[in-house]
């Protein structure tokens, strides 16, 4: 059984972000104090966009602590990277990666129950909080991605809560295979198929899957990875 302590709890309000000065909540600081943990998140954590961002099935962001060391040997240091949240993360682990994680993996943190629903599709603001004008594209292109969760029963979350499995509904299709298919063999009809009769993912992936499997062609990522429709 997979068990660890929090690194980590991270919140973040909305605001502005670098020069267009879009409404963000993805600077997140520690906070030292249990924390409720309700359907969309923790208190006192917010999204400056709730179309893209939050909701049930992105309660709470997870990245591992592991990759910023990375991260710094491919980008040089970067100040975002001194300390956990660079990436918009809630919970700073280091013991778990995309490779260990798979959709519908159960977690009991603190007293709360969560489910892992999918992985993290980065956007355009990690360029500006990096201040590396390809980031979110490296992040996509690396499968150091992070994923999401959903909350099956609330409750109350601390900085040094401990993380631990409980269950695995799918444990073939962990982060990296599904990355994989999402970005690297786009058009794998079989596993397209499978994957969007995977219950356990959240409805969102499964369109993007029901979508190639109808047109046969990848959605354009530009939009979402450098914010070029954005004035």
């Amino acid at each position: 059984m997979t068990s660890l302590v929090l690194q980590a709890l991270l919140t973040g309000e909305v605001a502005p972000l670098g020069p267009r000065a879009a409404p963000s909540g993805i600077a997140k600081t520690r906070v030292g104090h249990a924390l409720s943990l309700g359907q969309t998140g923790l208190d006192g954590d917010a999204q400056g966009d709730l179309k893209v961002h939050g909701g049930v099935e992105k309660a709470l962001h997870h990245y591992p602590r592991e990759h910023y060391a990375l991260w710094s040997a491919e980008i040089g240091p970067r100040p975002v990277l001194d300390h956990p949240g660079a990436f918009g993360e809630n919970l700073s682990t280091v013991g778990l990666t995309e490779a260990d994680v798979a959709i519908g993996d159960i977690f009991a943190l603190g007293s709360a129950v969560i489910e892992v629903s999918q992985g993290r599709q980065p956007c355009w603001k990690l360029n500006t909080r990096f201040a590396q004008p390809d980031m979110a594209r490296r992040v996509q292109s690396s499968g150091r991605t992070g994923w999401y969760y959903r909350v099956i029963e609330t409750g109350e979350v601390a900085p040094d809560s401990r993380l631990t499995r409980l269950h695995r509904a799918a444990p073939d299709w962990t982060l990296q295979r599904i990355w994989r298919v999402f970005y690297v063999d786009a058009l794998n009809r079989a596993e397209l198929e499978q994957l969007a009769a995977l219950p356990q993912l959240a409805e969102s992936w499964k369109r993007h899957a029901l979508r190639r499997l109808q047109t046969g062609a990848v959605e354009d990522w530009t939009n979402r990875l450098s914010g070029s429709s954005m004035k």
